[in-house]
């Protein structure tokens, strides 16, 4: 589907296309410090509209991404490109911010330079929303997400 927009300037049309994108996905990181465990589950169409707007720091409900009885902080997360989302760059676009250490930016010695972040809103550019278990539910994390099958090697003697 495109939206379509025409404008005129200097007697000549120039005509803007916008692609519009109807679905919308995170991969949601869920880190729990009690097992020191991670796990992805890819959130998608309703579930990552109830996310865009969210700012790096708030706590949300996990029934948003399937998680029942669980609530979440967002900690972080990245772009498309990579870049870290960075918590104190007001809104969601990508920024240019003098650093000397922090999120994004891990000198060896102290040096400032400017480094590219993203704002601490959530958006469509965000592909990877970071977050951590503030209250646990019933069912642990891996009853409700399930742990990645280890291939069972053959034991060598």
């Amino acid at each position: 589907m495109r939206n379509l927009t025409v404008s005129r300037h200097f007697s000549s049309i120039y005509i803007a296309v916008r692609l519009y994108n109807p679905t919308m996905e995170f991969k949601v990181v869920v880190s729990d410090p009690t097992a020191g465990k991670s796990y992805q589950k890819e959130v998608k169409d309703e579930a990552a509209r109830k996310l865009r707007g969210i700012n790096v720091g708030e706590e949300i409900d996990g029934a948003i991404i399937g998680l029942e009885g669980y609530k979440l902080a967002i900690t972080g997360g990245s772009d498309r490109s990579g870049f870290p989302m960075k918590q104190g760059v007001h809104g969601s676009a990508a920024a240019r911010v003098l650093m000397d250490s922090g999120v994004g930016y891990n000198p060896k010695r102290v040096v400032r330079t400017r480094k590219r972040v993203r704002g601490e809103r959530i958006d469509e550019d965000i592909t990877q929303v970071n977050t951590i278990v503030v209250k646990a539910g019933k069912k642990t994390l891996e009853e409700l997400l399930g742990a990645p099958k280890e291939a069972a090697a053959p034991k060598e003697e």
